[in-house]
């Protein structure tokens, strides 16, 4: 390979991994003991931290060497609910892209959302639901380094139930459905318990990492309701049992309460917006250990757009105006009344690389800093099952590090001016 061709794929994918490196940070925030470690070495080796100790004074600059020593340093940020494949569109927009667009464009597109992501400081994304196998394909190509991007957890197809949320071929005409044919399980749409057991296995073949099912309405799809529940509890059990057989978690998009209900007693391990939840449901998330994923960015834009009268269809535009302002103050209760939450944007309903905007919503509704911090490192990994490798910056952790100027705890919105970031040892923001 020619030289310059090799130099630009480095400066395109991060910069080179050196064997051993040592950052020197200002203060490193520990989230579990949740303080701050004044002047702080971290070396890393082969993309793994090695050790954290105190700054060595004397060391000065060397091969290897990071100075961060103006900056504070956080683990690498973890975003639970992201669409890495697409972003928010007007409606005309929207629908020209559906007609004239081949998966393959909607795939280079992704690289683009990918690496915003990871420069916001998120080398963690959980990516909920995509068709065509991109989400898939995208993290099999951030992970063998060819393009830049956060490690990725997929659901692959999002499972819905006939015009479900997630179902694609939602209010086409007579003529089109026809002409592509009745979606089933291996497209992620099911009517019925053994339907939803074959849909699960469909996901294990496509590569998926876990389960996302659409348990009530949504927002966006082209169907009248937002709330509505969508799945019998059988269907539901049915996922849930099948899913575990394969080691998958199982998220479940919800805005109604009794589709919320259905999924928490069927065993789901995550509700995703939860905008409607009532006190029986905020009961059922704590008697099943069940996490809460806000998304109170997506609910926020959404409510504004919905004053745009051109952006979103006439079936969409009321759903956005009636449920979107609602998420923050649901957030606020649950908080409130100890349901365990961890860090989710539904990044793509927004642009991309704004996922760190979140933080400020959560402490603005009434999260202390250090526990909006804390939902997205160790509460995220800890729902990804990855507690004892990511979401921490201690010795035999990924090294996934990122760095702010000034102090987070004070001003959360520093969280959105992210100047360094780090995954698994490689450098792909510095000051």
């Amino acid at each position: 390979m020619h030289k310059l061709s090799a130099i630009g794929i480095l400066l395109a994918c991060g910069s080179a991994q050196a064997a051993t490196q040592t950052i020197d940070c200002a203060r490193l925030l520990d989230v579990k003991a949740g303080v701050w470690r004044e002047k702080v070495s971290i070396v890393v080796e082969d993309g793994a931290i090695k050790s954290v100790a105190p700054m060595n004074a004397g060391a000065g600059a060397a091969p290897g060497r990071i100075d961060l020593s103006a900056h504070s340093c956080l683990p690498g940020l973890i975003d639970m609910h992201v669409h890495l494949t697409g972003e928010t569109q007007k409606q005309a927009d929207a629908l020209r892209d559906a007609i004239s667009l081949n998966p393959a464009d909607h795939a280079y597109r992704s690289v683009i959302f990918a690496e915003r992501t990871l420069k916001a400081g998120f080398t963690t994304v959980r990516d909920l639901g995509a068709g065509d196998g991109l989400n898939v394909s995208l993290k099999r190509a951030i992970a063998a380094g060819s393009i830049p991007g956060p490690r990725m957890f997929t659901s692959g197809k999002s499972i819905a139930t006939t015009g479900g949320h997630a179902d694609p071929t939602n209010n086409f005409s007579h003529r089109l459905s026809h002409a592509l044919g009745t979606p089933g399980p291996n497209e992620g749409v099911v009517n019925s318990a053994e339907g939803a057991r074959e849909a699960v296995r469909a996901r294990y073949k496509e590569g998926a990492d876990l389960i996302k099912v659409t348990a009530t309405g949504g927002v966006l799809s082209q169907a009248r309701s937002g709330q509505n529940s969508q799945y019998t509890e059988d269907e539901l059990r049915a996922i849930v049992s099948t899913a575990r057989d394969y080691g998958f978690r199982v998220a479940a998009h919800a805005h109604g309460a009794e589709g919320m209900k259905r999924a928490l007693r069927a065993g789901i391990d995550s509700i995703e917006h939860g905008t409607m939840m009532d006190d029986e449901t905020i009961a059922l998330f704590k008697k099943h250990g069940a996490w809460f994923v806000p998304t109170i960015s997506a609910g926020r834009y959404v409510a504004d757009k919905a004053r745009e009268p051109d952006y979103y269809s006439p079936l969409v535009r009321p759903k956005a105006a009636a449920i979107g302002p609602q998420i923050q103050a649901t957030f606020a209760r649950a908080y409130k009344a100890g349901v365990k939450i961890a860090f989710g944007t539904d990044a793509g309903v927004f642009p991309h690389g704004d996922n760190a905007r979140e933080f400020a919503y959560m402490v603005e509704a009434g999260m202390p800093p250090l526990e909006a911090i804390r939902s997205a490192t160790i509460n995220a990994a800890a729902l990804l099952d990855q507690g004892t490798r990511l979401g921490s910056v201690e010795a035999g952790y990924a090294a996934d590090i990122i760095a702010v100027t000034g102090d987070p705890l004070r001003d959360i919105a520093l969280m959105q001016q992210v100047r360094f970031v780090m995954k698994d040892g490689v450098i792909y923001k510095q000051p």
